[in-house]
């Protein structure tokens, strides 16, 4: 497992490999770089530009994701790639924690829609009670909203008006962000969210959370015999 010192600097990049100039921008005051892939070829060109670690983005995960299993994407990763990983995919909850963690070769669990349903969170208390009243088949799964792929809620899909059965596909070569009424939608009424939203049922403070995270991930590894 990948050991980091908590007062690093992070910087997470998507969507396409960083440049040199920034790598070694942030290699410059200490920092690493860390970027997001949804499966194998993505994860060379990140490691060709010179990052420091991946985010693995698997099937399941809220907002831009990809569709491979995360089974098959830590594997394939780890083909090629001895450092650091981080797997993201509708992790809510610390049993997931530890299979991702220790039980698939990941060293770290990314967990980004759980967080969006915490009291501190700067999100709408529309957003948060869709989330928890959601199911991973709430979760839609469309490129139209930002020409990327990704996972949204499926009531703010028509609380927009628009069919969330019946979405068009975006033209993925256009890669054209944000310059139509839909996508505009996208910044103000799309509300990402992965395929765990059947897993949450409230909105802790985020204390509460993290301590509930470490109960869990403990019973997981308990269940299973693992040592603590």
């Amino acid at each position: 497992m990948c050991a980091w010192s908590a007062h690093l600097h992070y910087k997470l990049t998507s969507l396409r490999a960083p440049v040199k100039e920034m790598i070694d921008a942030v290699h410059s005051y200490g920092g690493i770089v860390l970027h997001d892939v949804i499966n194998l070829r993505h994860a060379e060109k990140a490691l060709e530009a010179g990052v420091d670690g991946l985010i693995l983005v698997a099937a399941g995960a809220g907002g831009h994701a990809g569709m491979t299993s995360p089974f098959a994407l830590v594997g394939e990763v780890r083909r090629i790639f001895d450092g650091p990983i981080a797997l993201s995919g509708a992790i809510a909850n610390g049993g997931s924690i530890l299979a991702a963690a220790q039980a698939m070769g990941a060293d770290f669990a990314y967990i980004g829609t759980r967080f969006i349903a915490t009291r501190e969170a700067h999100a709408l208390e529309e957003y948060k009670t869709a989330i928890v009243g959601s199911k991973a088949a709430d979760s839609i799964y469309t490129n139209l909203f930002t020409d990327v792929h990704g996972n949204y809620i499926r009531q703010s899909i028509i609380n927009a008006r628009l069919d969330p059965d019946a979405l068009p596909e975006s033209d993925k070569a256009a890669m054209n962000f944000g310059d139509s009424a839909i996508k505009a939608k996208a910044r103000k009424e799309i509300w990402g969210a992965g395929q765990g939203v059947g897993l949450m049922d409230d909105v802790p403070t985020v204390a509460e959370l993290v301590s509930r995270l470490k109960h869990e991930y403990d019973d997981a590894k308990a269940r299973l015999g693992i040592a603590r």
